[in-house]
């Protein structure tokens, strides 16, 4: 199986977002001692508001407090003392919809305004420009569309504009936002529709601290921004040109994403002197050459992330300065193209957690003094040439929880002292060589929820340590040299979405009577396969992992896994008949018994699997008739139970009709095309003729022949006339 890994990289926090009102809040109430509690809002006040209030949808109980008029019973009301004026309105997250009015333009002493994580619908009123006492304005996560109206360009006292996360809002961004308010100091306009270039005034806004303009569609190059900026998000745009160097915010950015532009050329060695960064995200870009050793972080440096370039040469020795009590977190340097060996100095990042090397050109063995990184979580380094065997000392890293070496050239055999991962969730050494057995001390890894041994060179039975893995979700054996029987325990893991146990030695029966406890199996809501589909596409799996920084010394890791729900037991010696009970599993995408020994009829209930996407019965023995109606399996688009023994007639009602291709080498099974006439499947070279599989790969395989059957002829000719007599024969036979 073919391991497809997505890594997903959360770097920035969302703390400001979620508790930033409260906070503006209790600020507003320590630099106001006239706001207090027991005021009356004042009248004209109190009808803007029941005007603002008639414009929209409440589901919830929040707004029904607006009767009366005690200021401190109105929910998400602040009133000044003693004039009862609206000095804010707080309504985030209470699920409000409709339009904002433009009523609310009349609460002329406003300062504070939060509709943020709402549903509303409707342009930013123009008139808003007109309330001159706005501080700070929050229409974030609603569903907002339109221009921002130049009216707010009026706003010359604002410290905050956040309208970020409302997808139909765009247009350019006017030419005044770096210049309308000398007070701003933050600007939050990521994930809209905005294009064209960042307006000049805005690199130039001396006030300005927080600046996200991510998720747009903003182009241009990056110029030298020339105030104290804290936090810089330009991620997701069409950005373009070489990095600059952020002189004017050597002390005091903390946090810089530029991701997913088109910034090329070299990473400036100058970056290095921004002493305040603890988040830099540079991945997904165009960014060349190696890694300067002049190139070297802060110990106050968190989260790393360069991956997706095509940086290339030595990894760096050296990246972050670190010490006993601060260091980096999260390095990312996977999907590049670096060379050489893993050097040591990374291992003494003592405080890393996340480490991610994959997609490079890696080569050499892995270092035993990996073992010594005992924060780390996450190890990735998959799809390089690494070689040796897995170091017994990486035991030391005792909190991993993802453990990824698939696609290298890996050697040995798997220890049994790996049982003091306990905490591991992920396990993949997939398409290396690694050989011997299971150990049997596996079995103290509870926590493994994803495990993938495939295309190795292991071997004997399946042993009672995996029966253990009680969480495990996810489990690929696939191409190796297993034998023996499959065990009654084989499909009881709760949680499993995929058992692929292909291409080895298996013999014997398929348990039957376990299928029911698997929640995937059963629930066809839980599917995952692609739409696109075949036995050949679902072989794969993608794991997203995403970690995200929460504090100096914390790391948030989760995982994604997105793989199809399905059972593939093909390409073994397994025989006897299909168990019933494997028919009614009516969640499984797909299902692959080819290539064993099977027996019987294939069961009626195969109309039951509705889920079902691919199955493939091909070369067994299967014989009778087919009694199962798959007219009604709509997501079918797969099948295939050629070479088998099949007989009988086949209804066009029975909708087989779809796959004309699936019955070659059944003769005696007659396929209704038309109403009262069936064709018989063709009879192609016998199942398993290597010659006819071989000249159906391609233009490759028919290429070979050719050449050899030309060689063949030429070196019998050649050895005829070497040898004497025959030499002699065909000179006197041609005079």
């Amino acid at each position: 199986m073919e391991a497809k890994k997505g890594l997903k990289f959360c770097r920035f926090f969302q703390f400001s977002r979620i508790f930033l009102p409260f906070l503006l809040y209790m600020l507003l109430i320590l630099e106001n001692p006239s706001v207090v509690s027991a005021v009356d809002v004042h009248p004209q006040d109190k009808a803007t508001l029941s005007e603002f209030k008639s414009k929209i949808i409440d589901p919830g109980p929040g707004l029904a407090s607006w009767v009366g008029s005690n200021c401190s019973n109105w929910i998400g009301i602040t009133c000044e003392n003693p004039t009862g004026r609206v000095i804010s309105m707080e309504l985030s997250s209470m699920n409000l919809s409709g339009s904002i009015s433009h009523s609310i333009c009349n609460l002329f002493s406003l300062q504070t305004l939060f509709l943020s994580h709402n549903n509303f619908t409707s342009v930013i009123p123009p008139c808003l420009g007109s309330v001159l006492s706005l501080r700070v304005v929050d229409f974030s996560h609603n569903g907002l569309r339109g221009l921002i109206p130049d009216s707010l360009r009026r706003l010359k006292h604002l410290r905050e504009l956040t309208l970020n996360s409302n997808r139909y809002l765009g247009g350019k961004l006017p030419m005044w936002v770096g210049n309308f308010s000398r007070f701003l100091e933050r600007l939050d306009l990521g994930s809209n529709s905005f294009g064209g270039e960042i307006p000049e005034s805005l690199f130039r806004l001396e006030s300005l601290k927080y600046l996200d303009l991510s998720e747009n569609g903003l182009s241009g190059k990056l110029d030298g921004f020339h105030q104290s900026l804290e936090v810089l998000n330009l991620a997701s745009n069409r950005i373009s040109g070489t990095l600059p160097c952020f002189n004017a915010c050597v002390q005091s950015l903390s946090i810089l994403n530029l991701a997913n532009n088109s910034l090329v050329g070299r990473i400036p060695s100058c970056m290095s002197s921004l002493r305040a960064l603890r988040q830099l995200n540079l991945s997904n870009n165009g960014l060349q050459y190696g890694i300067s050793p002049m190139l070297v972080f802060s110990d106050k440096l968190l989260a790393l992330d360069l991956s997706h370039n095509q940086l290339s040469g030595p990894l760096p020795s050296k990246i972050a300065e670190t010490t006993d009590k601060s260091g980096l977190l999260v390095l990312d340097l996977s999907h590049n193209q670096f060379s050489g060996n893993i050097p040591l100095k990374i291992t003494e990042l003592k405080s890393l957690q996340a480490l991610f090397l994959s997609h490079n050109s890696l080569n050499g063995v892995i270092p035993g003094s990996i073992g010594n990184l005992t924060y780390l979580q996450v190890i990735d380094l998959s799809y390089n040439s690494l070689t040796g065997s897995i170091p017994l000392n990486i035991v030391g890293c005792f909190q991993l929880l993802a453990l990824i070496l698939s696609n290298n050239g890996l050697s040995g055999e798997i220890q049994p002292e790996l049982d003091a991962l306990n905490s591991l969730k992920i396990l993949d050494i997939s398409s290396n060589k690694i050989s011997g057995q299971i150990p049997q001390t596996l079995a103290g890894c509870r926590s493994l929820e994803v495990v993938d041994f495939s295309s190795n060179s292991l071997s004997g039975p399946l042993n009672d340590a995996m029966n253990k893995w009680l969480n495990l979700k996810f489990l690929s054996l696939a191409q190796n040299k297993f034998e023996g029987t499959l065990p009654n325990w084989l499909f009881t893991f709760p949680f499993i979405r995929t058992i692929d146990l292909s291409g080895n030695r298996f013999s014997g029966f398929i348990p039957d009577g376990t299928f029911n406890v698997s929640k995937s199996f059963n629930n066809a809501a839980m599917s995952g396969m692609n739409t696109e589909g075949s036995l050949v596409s679902v072989k794969s799996k993608i794991i997203q992992i995403s970690v995200m920084v929460m504090d100096r010394n914390e790391l948030s890791f989760a995982y994604g896994l997105f793989s199809p729900v399905g059972i593939d037991l093909s390409d073994n010696q397994l025989n006897g008949e299909i168990p019933e009970s494997l028919f009614t599993l009516h969640g499984l995408d797909y299902l692959n018994l080819s290539y064993n020994l099977l027996v019987g009829q294939i069961p009626v209930d195969l109309e039951k699997m509705w889920n079902l996407r691919a199955i493939d019965l091909s070369h067994n023995y299967l014989s009778g008739p087919l009694l199962a109606n798959i007219s009604s399996l709509q997501e079918l688009i797969s099948l295939n139970f050629s070479y088998n023994s099949l007989s009988g007639f086949v209804s066009r009602k029975q909708g087989y009709w779809r796959f004309p291709e699936a019955f070659t080498g059944n003769p005696a099974l007659c396929i209704e095309v038309s109403a009262g006439k069936c064709q018989p499947p063709r009879i192609p070279a016998l199942p398993g003729d290597k010659f006819r599989d071989d000249m159906e790969e391609g233009p490759i395989s028919v290429w070979i022949f050719c050449v050899t059957a030309a060689v063949t002829f030429y070196a019998t000719l050649i050895a005829l006339f070497c040898w004497p007599r025959s030499r002699n024969y065909i000179l006197r036979s041609k005079i």
